[in-house]
């Protein structure tokens, strides 16, 4: 089993995810990746489906939201002495092959973080749903505005980071709002950026368990609501 992947820690955020979660965590697994299953107080039988599965598993005593994982994984990585930490979805939406591909800047010492985009090939913006284009496509503006930072795609949960990214950080925003608090974080912190094409994959599973897009116009709504506020 390939083990060189090992400094670099897969948090993989879960929410009754059983049906899909073990299928998604297996390549990264033999990939020898240190994969981290942050459970967010799963009703469902998600540690049974993975319980002989060589990995790093976290459990919220209550439901917090998709945020405070990415935080509890976060801090674990770093304790266990991360050297890069890679965001990735529970749900299979997520290619793990182009971990690497989001990696290659930030090992180069190019960024300190990657995000993922949806929207700089054709093909990847044709997977895309077209009512949750549209709504992405009004994120991004609102992103902009709220964070300084101008991207080609907004709230893509599949991110690469070094150590130093990792450290900086700090989510505070419990639930989906968390990813307009990176962006943040990122221009906060100084710390260097790129977007490097991904290919979502939108199956009827992910697209019921998936964030909803009137969740994502809420999400819109609170955003610019804080803006005006502030």
């Amino acid at each position: 089993m390939p083990t060189s992947n090992a400094s670099t820690f897969v948090v993989v955020p879960t929410y009754n995810e059983a049906t899909a979660l073990r299928q998604t965590l297996l390549p990264l697994v033999y990939e020898g990746y240190s994969v981290v299953v942050v459970d967010d107080c799963s009703a469902d039988n998600t540690l049974d489906t993975i319980r002989d599965l060589s990995l790093h598993y976290l459990r919220h005593p209550i439901n917090l939201g998709q945020g405070a994982a990415l935080h509890t994984g976060m801090r674990y990585a770093l304790a266990q002495g991360a050297a890069y930490v890679v965001h990735f979805d529970a749900d299979g939406q997520h290619d793990h092959r182009e971990i690497q591909t989001l990696l290659a800047p930030v090992k180069a010492g190019e960024a300190d973080i990657a995000l993922g985009s949806r929207f700089q090939r054709a093909n990847d913006v044709d997977a895309v749903p077209v009512l949750r284009r549209a709504l992405l496509k009004v994120a991004t503006i609102v992103n902009g505005l709220t964070t300084g930072l101008w991207l080609t795609d907004a709230h893509n949960g599949f991110r690469a980071m070094n150590r130093r990214a990792a450290e900086a950080i700090r989510i505070t925003e419990n639930r989906m709002a968390h990813a307009t608090e990176v962006l943040s974080l990122i221009r906060q912190n100084r710390l260097r950026y790129q977007e490097v094409p991904v290919h979502i994959v939108y199956t009827d599973y992910s697209k019921q368990k998936g964030q909803s897009a009137l969740n994502a116009f809420n999400i819109l709504i609170d955003l610019i609501l804080k803006k005006l506020l502030l």
